[in-house]
């Protein structure tokens, strides 16, 4: 089989899925291969730790498409069949089961998988991570019988999962080494309001707390051991303590690894033919006056793959430049970010913290660079918007008592407030 106008996508996530939705979409005639390790049809995965953890919405309901999609579009999925090695002198990708695919354009969507504990009995019966549809499956039939959870990291996953658990009234309890929650990823105001909301309604929150070891009787867990000794009984473990990128067969294809494949602002690797996209991806962010980061978020990965997919149909852009947010569901907050924070920003906070709606603005210098939201979609929006122009308030604006974001963002920059 030639290889002139053939695609393989490595990876049937939302990204991986999308970059052969965008292929055909945009006019590509050629050959598409998806290929992907799961059982599943591609599906959507920022449910699995809300809606779909409460039984509130069906694996139907998760899918990307149905298999009629993919024969309309001349999709080539290929389910439960991993791709196990690259040959780049012939540009081949050799799956699992024998099948030999060529191609002209090789992109990874390989995405990530959760971090293991490294820990005595973490291979106990009740002790999981959410990562898939298998994982939250199997914890929806542990949850059933459990009445005590205990959740290891205090990110986003395991915040999300403790909320759903103790809306059920489950006896919670979060385990996070560091000494607030998403002390990685949010602002010191936004990490303690979402910790009130979760002690106010009675998970139980150790910070500054390592585990030792899990205990079990019978090979399911019954205990969870931390740093000190202290013991937290457990009938149900969940693991949330980040994730690590999936590199490996890129890594052994030669490729550029640091923390993920590397790639240029047009998301391409060290070679030419082939491109690396969403959890996987290390690239030059705009928004991150081009610092090599790597986004874990559907929306930077559905983002990327449409940006490669009309480089491969023709039309690539100057350079990925999306201006990056994401979202939580946290009992009845709403959480939103857009944008990249910097590790000594000033914040200004618009809005009342103690009503559950406020912002929280965070400046680079006297340009804003971060917006935090919690129940405020109005001021989540106006940010995007103001993040993708040149335009943006100092802090002395957001200090003005008639500054709002929307205001500013309607004004393209000059609000009525504004002395110039």
């Amino acid at each position: 089989m030639s290889n002139d106008d053939a695609v393989v996508v490595i990876g049937a996530g939302q990204g991986g899925f999308q970059a052969a939705h965008s292929l055909r979409s945009g006019g590509f005639t050629g050959t598409i291969d998806l290929v992907g390790d799961e059982t599943h049809l591609p599906y959507q995965r920022p449910p699995l730790s809300k809606d779909y953890l409460r039984g509130s919405t069906t694996t139907e309901k998760l899918r990307l498409a149905d298999e009629s999609f993919f024969a309309d579009k001349r999709i080539r999925l290929h389910r439960n069949d991993r791709a196990v090695d690259v040959d780049r002198s012939t540009q081949r990708v050799l799956l699992e089961s024998g099948t030999r695919l060529p191609y002209s354009n090789l992109v990874f969507a390989t995405g990530a998988r959760p971090r293991a504990l490294p820990v005595p009995g973490s291979d106990l019966q009740g002790v999981g991570y959410l990562r898939g549809i298998d994982d939250a499956d199997t914890l929806r039939e542990l949850r059933a019988e459990s009445a005590h959870v205990v959740v290891i990291g205090g990110g986003f996953i395991g915040l999300e999962f403790a909320a759903v658990e103790r809306a059920a009234g489950r006896s919670v309890t979060i385990v996070e080494g560091l000494d607030r929650p998403l002390a990685r990823a949010l602002s010191p105001e936004m990490s303690a309001h979402l910790a009130s909301i979760h002690t106010e309604r009675g998970t139980r929150l150790l910070l500054g707390r390592t585990v030792s070891a899990l205990h079990g009787r019978n090979g399911s867990v019954t205990e969870v051991e931390l740093d000190d000794g202290t013991r937290v009984r457990a009938d149900i473990v969940v693991i949330g303590i980040g994730v690590v990128p999936n590199v490996e067969l890129a890594a052994r294809a030669g490729l550029t690894i640091d923390n993920g494949i590397v790639v240029d602002e047009q998301l391409r690797t060290s070679d030419p033919s082939i491109t690396a996209l969403g959890d996987c991806a290390v690239f030059p962010a705009v928004h991150a006056e081009d610092r090599l980061v790597r986004l874990e978020s559907v929306q930077n990965a559905v983002d990327q793959a449409k940006f490669v997919a009309a480089g491969i149909n023709g039309t690539p852009g100057d350079r990925y430049d999306s201006v990056p947010w994401f979202w939580s569901h946290q009992f009845d907050r709403k959480v939103q970010m857009a944008g990249l924070p910097t590790p000594d920003d000033q914040r200004i906070i618009h809005g009342d913290i103690d009503s559950g709606r406020f912002s929280v603005l965070r400046f680079d210098g006297d340009r804003v660079v971060c917006v935090e939201s919690v129940n405020r979609p109005a001021d989540h929006m106006a940010a995007r918007k103001i993040l993708a122009s040149p335009l943006r308030p100092t802090p002395a604006d957001a200090e003005n008592p008639e500054f709002t974001l929307q205001t500013f963002a309607k004004g393209g920059g000059r609000a009525p407030f504004s002395a110039a």
